[in-house]
């Protein structure tokens, strides 16, 4: 069992503060990996995670990106630290939390996309310009701040 879990037993549903961190992989031909995720059904999202005790945000995108794909990322750019209001989320199970999500980019990568089907349906990679209608809010804007940084618009 995780950090996350075992503070949930002790708060139950109430909003917490979780720190994670997302990852913008993009390929030798501008475009950027998205996971269709089984949760919430259907949506797409790009790799990355909450933070368990002891790691830095970077080791969280690392893990996650490794645990979802089976991709080892080299280096990690960063793009913006979302936090606030907009960042609150209340799962389907009634958990409540406010992210604190670290934004990274990278193009440096190695492996093949082993997809983790306890998690995803799907990895892909997407032209930017053309995401999916369902990726998650949060992380569409990731992606324009992403494009807006490296001025790939």
């Amino acid at each position: 069992m995780g950090y996350i879990e075992d503070i949930r037993k002790l708060v139950g549903h109430r909003p917490l503060i979780l720190v994670g961190a997302v990852v913008v992989m993009v390929d030798e031909h501008g475009r950027i990996l998205l996971q269709q995720r089984k949760y919430p059904k259907g949506s797409w999202g790009l790799p990355g995670g909450l933070m368990e005790l002891g790691e830095s945000t970077e080791d969280v995108a690392r893990r996650e990106v490794f645990e979802e794909t089976r991709l080892t990322v080299e280096d990690l750019r960063l793009i913006n630290v979302y936090s606030g209001p907009s960042q609150y989320i209340k799962a389907e199970n009634g958990d409540e939390f406010f992210a604190v999500t670290v934004a990274y980019y990278t193009e440096n990568y190695s492996g093949t996309i082993v997809v983790d089907q306890a998690e995803l349906n799907d990895c892909q990679f997407i032209d930017p310009l053309e995401l999916p209608e369902g990726i998650v809010k949060s992380h569409r804007k990731v992606v324009m701040d992403y494009l807006a940084l490296t001025k790939k618009q």
